[in-house]
C-alpha cells in the first residue's frame, strides 16, 4: 500500500510515496526550499509543488514544526510565519492541492511514530524519547509504545533559553561548532530531559542523524540508552504516510 507523505521544516519541504508495507520511501523523495517568511500561502504553494512533482491523486499526510490540535488547527510557529498560529491547516492544504485528503500532524511526533514502528524504537517498552536536530528540536514521547502529542520538549529552558536556541543542528551550523562542541550541548540538554522524563531509549533524529558518528562518541554521562534514527530524516515523511493511512481508514 502507497501513501504520500510529506515534511514541512524550517529548511526544506520534502516528501515522496511511502511504501507502507516496508515502511520506506517508495520513490526518492523530492524537496524545495522552505520560503521566507513562511507563510501559510507560501509553504502551501511549497507543498503543492512536491505533490504535482509525483502527479500524485491520492490521500496525503503531512507534518508541521509546530503544535497541531485537533487533527487541523496550528497553536505554535517557532520556526515558521506567525501567522500559522490558529490556521485551520487541513483546509489550507486540501484546497491548494485541489480537494485531496489531507492529514496534518506535528512533524516530530510522526518521525516518532515511524521510528516506533519500523525503526530504532521497534519493540522497545517503557518511556522512548525521540528528537530530531534540525531548524529546531522536536520532540515525541512514547510510553510503552503510545505516544503523547505536541510534547514540544526543544523549547524547555536550557541555562536561560529555548533548549533549540543552544544546541539545534541550525545553531552549530550558525555558530560553526565544532562535533564535540556541539556534542557537549546536546549532552547538557540530554541530561535535563532525562532528568524530568527518565526514559529507556533516546532516539537522536533529524538531518544529523546520518552523521552521528561525529558526535554520539563525544556525548556522556547519560543513563539512557542513545541512538540514531534508523529512518534518518525520512522518518517524517513515513509517519505523515502512516497518518493518513489510518485516518482513511
Amino acid at each position: 500500500m502507497q501513501i504520500f507523505g510529506l515534511d514541512i521544516g524550517g529548511s526544506g519541504i520534502k516528501g515522496a510515496p511511502v511504501d507502507l508495507d516496508r515502511g520506506d520511501l517508495a520513490e526518492e523523495r523530492f524537496k524545495v526550499l522552505t520560503p521566507h517568511p513562511a507563510t501559510p500561502d507560501g509553504v502551501a504553494d511549497g507543498v503543492k509543488q512536491v505533490v504535482e512533482h509525483y502527479g500524485w491523486t491520492g490521500p496525503v499526510g503531512l507534518t508541521f514544526p509546530g503544535v497541531v490540535t485537533g487533527g487541523s488547527t496550528i497553536r505554535t510557529a517557532a520556526n515558521v510565519d506567525k501567522s500559522w498560529i490558529d490556521t485551520d491547516a487541513r483546509a489550507l492544504f486540501s484546497g491548494r492541492l485541489g480537494g485531496h485528503s489531507v492529514t496534518v500532524v506535528n512533524d516530530a511526533d510522526a518521525a516518532g511514530v515511524a521510528e516506533m514502528r519500523f525503526g530504532a524504537g521497534r519493540d522497545r517498552r517503557g518511556t522512548v524519547i525521540l528528537l530530531t536536530f534540525g531548524t529546531g528540536i522536536g520532540s515525541a514521547l512514547f510510553t510503552d509504545g503510545a505516544l503523547v502529542p505536541n510534547t514540544e520538549l526543544g523549547h524547555l529552558e536550557l541555562h536561560g533559553h529555548d533548549a533549540e536556541k543552544r544546541a539545534s543542528s541550525k545553531v552549530k551550523e550558525d555558530e560553526d561548532l565544532s562535533w564535540e562542541h556541539w556534542a557537549h550541548r546536546v549532552q547538557k540538554y540530554l541530561a535535563h530531559v532525562e532528568m524530568l522524563f527518565s526514559p529507556e531509549l533516546f532516539i537522536i533524529g533529524g538531518g544529523v542523524s546520518r552523521k552521528a558518528h561525529k558526535f554520539l562518541p563525544h556525548i556522556e554521562g547519560i543513563k539512557a540508552e542513545i541512538v540514531p534514527a534508523q529512518l534518518q530524516n525520512n522518518a517524517g515523511i513515513v509517519g505523515a504516510a502512516m497518518h493518513a493511512a489510518e485516518q482513511d481508514r
